[in-house]
């Protein structure tokens, strides 16, 4: 079993690296830097220490990375039944810091263990784009998988010869004449978007990397985004009707165009969002229309919406009267503070569970 999670769209956590620092307002009240504290605490002299500093507002990042110690890497192999598996939920895998000969193991990995699924979440899109689209990646990935097999003999790993991910592009014989299928079909790469402005920063970074499946994690959500030109296709052939949201909006087809329309590899486009509001002891309230809005663009571009949680404020309207208003938005919208597990996952009324479909 992997790290147990309390994270909704996923089933398990595997941090093969620990620590970050901060790069934009979703990281102010991060929740990893209290637990990477409380665990520095109960585990003195792990490979968390130094990784955060005491501050007025709680425990910060201090920007010390470590690479997690052997058995946490190699953790995965020994998961035998599949599971979604949130990559790095302690730190960036893709931080500027990170080695890329790290990030290779990490991939490794992820190629030898087709069964599972694995979501890696970044901010540092500029990185994870150059990552994958280096040519040479894919063959580097590949020397590690054959290195480790011969030299750590002990891997517990058994695997079937159609799962063995390495391929030969030429001698067999040659070692740099090896591979591995790219990308890789079981890892979906997807970056935080708290805001507009950094989403358009990062989207079209994520829409250029090389993915099975690419997704938006807009949480915790600081103001409205619009993500309607990055969940149609960038590039590539469409055969639908339409050729992009407003032209189907004019024609009064939000809901009419699917996906399955696409003909080609090189489409582009957003096949998740997940939408949440801040949660812990200093949460700033997401408006509700900022989460009913990008539920209304994923629904015509047939993106899957997935709504995580309220986070610690909710709208005031049919709360208990005795509740204080906590936050007033500037049309008037009225927030009310009740905490997370009260304040639920329910967008009027209904449970978004929506998971992205994986393209052939």
């Amino acid at each position: 079993m992997g790290d147990a999670t309390g994270i909704e769209w996923t089933d398990a956590t595997w941090n093969p690296v620990v620590g970050c620092s901060v790069v934009s307002p979703g990281c102010t009240n991060c929740y990893a830097m209290s637990m990477a504290a409380r665990i520095e605490r109960m585990q003195p002299g792990s490979h968390y220490a130094g990784t955060t500093q005491p501050s007025k507002a709680g425990p910060v990042w201090t920007g010390k990375l470590a690479l997690a110690p052997e058995h946490i890497l190699l953790a995965p192999l020994k998961w035998r039944r599949p599971r979604r598996i949130f990559v790095n939920s302690m730190g960036d895998l893709f931080h500027e810091d990170v080695p890329d000969a790290w990030i290779d193991q990490v991939f490794a990995i992820m190629a030898l263990t087709p069964q599972h699924t694995y979501q890696v979440l970044t901010k540092r899109s500029a990185r994870m784009r150059a990552y994958a689209n280096d040519p040479n990646t894919p063959g580097r990935i590949a020397r590690v998988i054959i290195d480790k097999m011969m030299i750590e003999k002990a891997w517990p790993f058994r695997f079937s010869v159609d799962r063995w991910p390495v391929q030969s592009i030429g001698d067999p014989d040659d070692p740099d004449d090896i591979t591995v299928a790219w990308p890789l079909p079981n890892v979906w790469l997807g970056v935080s978007t708290e805001d507009q402005r950094r989403a358009d920063e990062r989207v079209p970074d994520l829409l250029a990397t090389p993915a099975a499946v690419r997704f938006v994690s807009a949480e915790p959500l600081l103001g409205p985004l619009d993500l309607r030109n990055y969940m149609w296709p960038v590039h590539g052939w469409w055969r639908g009707p339409y050729n992009s949201y407003a032209e189907a909006k004019a024609a009064g087809a939000e809901c009419g165009l699917k996906r399955q329309a696409l003909v080609g590899a090189w489409c582009t486009f957003i096949d998740q969002v997940i939408v949440g509001g801040e949660s812990g002891k200093r949460a700033r309230p997401m408006h509700p229309e900022w989460a009913r809005d990008l539920l209304s663009q994923c629904a015509p571009a047939g993106a899957a919406f997935f709504f995580k949680q309220w986070g610690e404020h909710v709208t005031a309207k049919g709360s208990p009267g005795d509740v204080p208003i906590s936050h007033v938005f500037d049309d008037g919208y009225q927030m009310v503070r009740v905490g997370k597990h009260a304040a639920g996952r329910l967008l009027d009324g209904v449970e978004h569970n929506a998971m992205p479909e994986v393209r052939a």
